[in-house]
């Protein structure tokens, strides 16, 4: 475990990694079955042995913060993804004891070094997390130390090439590797190249064909509004997170 860490040991899990990973992190305030259904697409179309749902602590371009508190989006995430095959915690991205903001190169460097020799490690974002990627720290160095997977949302389902080098950090090109194609699993996959400046290369994934269209922000607005008795709310989260929600009065 990391001294970044330390905080959280008690609540640390013990999982078998395997030899594919891939590192799923965000606010996940709260996790809703959006994300679940991207970690299954994404386990499914790679054959990762291991998806890890890692809440941040800290997020430099979110200036006010998570709505909860890293403490109960730990918990939410914890009960949302139980029982789920291939699914598990982690705390690489927990909040540092100085307080400094969480960078996804930093924490994407300390698990690969973790992982075994023939090991690898994937960076698994929506398409939302991707079209602000120009603006992480050192970006551009993120796709080679984990190769992307970018699960769209119905709306972005047919990005072409153009649509994606937009969203690149500048000096990263891509371009198509393989054709596309359907897995055993029947998931669309995309497969993609990215050159940087040196001439080096990381694969690029791309799940285009998932019909999730689901928002925290609107998740925390459904919840505000039923607590007032002004409108329902949809089923957009695991009945467990919802419980959750409710015991603990979150985003009124």
């Amino acid at each position: 475990m990391t001294p970044a860490c330390a905080r959280y040991d008690r609540q640390m899990e013990q999982f078998p990694c395997g030899r594919r990973v891939a590192f799923f992190g965000g606010s996940f305030d709260p996790p809703h079955l959006g994300h679940l259904a991207v970690a299954r697409a994404a386990r499914a179309a790679l054959g990762l042995d291991t998806v890890l749902f890692a809440p941040v602590g800290a997020q430099p371009l979110k200036l006010y913060g998570s709505t909860a508190s890293f403490e109960d989006r730990l918990a939410m995430t914890r009960l949302a993804i139980a029982g789920e095959p291939g699914f598990a915690i982690s705390l690489a991205d927990a909040p540092k004891p100085s307080g400094a903001p969480n960078y996804t190169l930093e924490t994407l460097q300390s698990l690969r070094a973790g992982l075994p020799p023939d090991g690898a490690l994937f960076c698994l974002m929506g398409a939302d997390s991707f079209a602000g990627l120009r603006r992480w720290h050192r970006a551009a160095d993120i796709p080679f130390v984990a190769p992307l997977i970018v699960a769209s949302r119905p709306s972005q389902s047919r990005w072409r090439l153009d649509g994606l080098k937009a969203a690149l950090p500048e000096g990263l090109a891509i371009e198509a590797a393989v054709e596309a194609g359907v897995a055993e699993s029947e998931i669309e996959v995309r497969r993609c190249l990215l050159r940087n400046p040196a001439g080096d290369s990381a694969p690029f994934y791309l799940l285009p064909g998932l019909e999730v269209e689901i928002s925290a922000s609107e998740i925390r607005e459904q919840v505000r509004a039923a607590a007032g008795g002004r409108a329902p709310v949809r089923e957009l989260l695991p009945a467990p997170v919802s419980a959750y929600i409710r015991a603990h009065g979150l985003y009124r």
